[in-house]
């Protein structure tokens, strides 16, 4: 789940704040605001963990039908926030960069794959499938910036977190007689995409507007095709449907919006321990709406928990560490 920057000077935001707490006042006024920055937070991840219901409000549409009205809606409030906030300028010159454009092609790429499989997942009643491939994201991540970017993991408590996770997708394997390859796939899609983001020079209001834009003309191209057949849901002369699928814009860029003010008032441990809020709420959802798991599988789930709770509490301890030193 990207940071949604809204302005340029977002990045000094933590260091134009740690330098007005110095008085009584300033220090409770700093407060308040990260009573705010953590509720805005808590209210993304809640969104997030409770999008499922609405996908599968809208099943009658296709996967398909679903991402390109996603992308479409998302697009279109996206150019209106660059225009409230007047980022335009900034905007139309990601598009002269060749090298921070083609990075977000593949970004975009991802990101579409990503919310298609998704989609897919809760319409084909896999809700638990979805909800362990973002318990499991953090570590893939972990992975990737080994293999990629050559970083390396230096405590034994977080090789014995990726240790426990990968023996939970075994276990999961094992009680299916196939890897999960639904949830690896939205793992792996979604790590990749945040480590491209986490290298393009763009924050995140411009480059999810320009991924969407780019992907605007192959979803407003499908809606042309979709009208030329009766195989669609939109416009069939169900107004609530019409409604709720026009809603997948304000449903994907709002809990940016919260995520966005969050993510600049609180601490990234804070952060990093409510990510796992929005798969928690998704495993249960997925439970309410009648999925089940084998016994093997709730063991595999155990033991990928077990792995992010010793990879938190390590996190943890090491932030602590590394402000004690300073």
């Amino acid at each position: 789940m990207p940071t949604l920057e809204l302005s340029a000077d977002s990045k000094t935001a933590d260091a134009g704040q740690a330098a007005t707490i110095a008085t009584p006042g300033a220090r409770a006024a700093a407060a308040q605001v990260d009573r705010w920055g953590a509720l805005a937070a808590l209210s993304a991840y809640l969104w997030w963990g409770f999008v499922p219901i609405y996908f599968r409000a809208v099943k009658s549409a296709s996967a398909y039908e679903l991402l390109a009205h996603r992308v479409v809606w998302s697009c279109l409030g996206l150019w209106l926030l660059i225009a409230l906030f007047r980022r335009g300028r900034d905007f139309a010159a990601l598009f002269r960069d060749r090298r921070t454009l083609l990075t977000l092609i593949a970004s975009a790429s991802l990101i579409a794959a990503n919310w298609l499989l998704y989609i897919y997942a809760v319409v084909s009643k896999n809700v638990l499938l979805g909800s362990l491939a973002y318990f499991i994201n953090p570590l893939i991540s972990v992975l990737l910036g080994m293999v990629i970017l050559g970083e390396r993991l230096r405590r034994m408590a977080q090789w014995a977190a990726i240790g426990l996770a990968f023996a939970g997708v075994v276990m999961f394997a094992s009680a299916v007689g196939k890897p999960p390859y639904l949830s690896l796939a939205l793992a792996i899609t979604f790590g990749l995409y945040g480590l491209l983001r986490k290298v393009v020079r763009a924050d995140a209001l411009l480059g999810l507007t320009v991924e969407t834009t780019l992907l605007f003309p192959l979803s407003l191209g499908y809606f042309a095709y979709l009208f030329t057949t009766s195989e669609r849901a939109f416009a069939m002369g169900n107004a609530q449907m019409d409604i709720l699928l026009v809603l997948a814009g304000p449903i994907t860029t709002i809990p940016l919006l919260f995520f966005a003010a969050g993510a600049r008032r609180v601490s990234l441990t804070t952060l990093g321990l409510m990510q796992y809020l929005s798969p928690s709420i998704q495993f249960l959802v997925g439970l309410a709406f009648g999925e089940s798991l084998k016994p093997l599988q709730w063991a595999g789930f155990a033991a990928i928990w077990a792995g992010l709770a010793l990879f938190s509490v390590d996190a943890i301890r090491a932030r602590r560490v590394e402000r004690g030193n300073r």
